[in-house]
């Protein structure tokens, strides 16, 4: 992956749709949906589509359309008023499957991804990634944050990816392909830290138990 080349020369401006990834089982939950846990008051997947409407790219333009890939309680995830696809995939495939499903379902050159279980992420998070992209002409941008142990590493869930890439998806999940960071390998990756005094240490903390979400809605 390559660090950020501020000096590489700008493309032209391309419109992003927006993808929550809410597919999952929820298994260490106990199995229930996890977008639809409340955070505050309201349900993580909806606290994610709120994020999502406010989010600028580079050239101060909001998302075209945010999406929201679900398997289970459609209906629920249609009323938070965004289009609702379930994976391609059968058997809960895991984000690449939402990736999947998010790159057929997208109408613009660009496709960011976020987690539903993540409320805190950074409200200049298509802003950063939409410029790293550009400026590295890559084929993928993927955030970067500091976790407990202050060590800067990856977060694949939050992806901004050309939608081109979508038979390269298609052919490594059909080959039993299913960790992302074996598919984002293939392609030209770049990632965008978000490690900056300005940026909050729980940006990219995600509640995966509910043990987890209580502490982070206390924090």
């Amino acid at each position: 992956m390559n660090e950020l080349n501020i000096d590489a020369p700008v493309e032209d401006w391309e419109a992003v749709t927006g993808l929550i990834l809410a597919g999952g089982r929820g298994s260490r939950m106990g199995g229930i949906d996890k977008g639809l846990q409340n955070f505050h008051g309201q349900p993580l997947a909806l606290h994610a589509l709120k994020r999502l409407q406010i989010q600028r790219d580079r050239q101060g333009q909001p998302l075209a359309e945010v999406m929201i890939n679900a398997n289970r309680n459609l209906t629920t995830y249609e009323s938070f008023g965004a289009p609702v696809w379930p994976d391609t995939l059968d058997g809960y495939a895991g984000p690449l499957a939402g990736f999947m499903t998010g790159l057929a379902h997208c109408a613009t050159p660009l496709l960011l991804t976020v987690p539903c279980d993540t409320p805190l992420f950074a409200l200049d998070l298509l802003q950063r990634m939409h410029t790293a992209l550009h400026h590295e002409r890559a084929d993928l941008a993927m955030a970067a944050a500091c976790e407990e142990d202050g060590q800067l590493r990856a977060q694949p869930v939050f992806c901004l990816m050309r939608v081109t890439l979508l038979p390269s998806l298609i052919t490594f999940t059909q080959q039993g392909g299913r960790k992302i960071d074996a598919w984002t390998a293939l392609h030209r990756t770049v990632l965008v830290p978000f490690n900056a005094a300005s940026d909050k240490p729980q940006a990219f903390f995600n509640a995966n138990t509910a043990a987890q979400l209580h502490s982070l809605e206390n924090a």
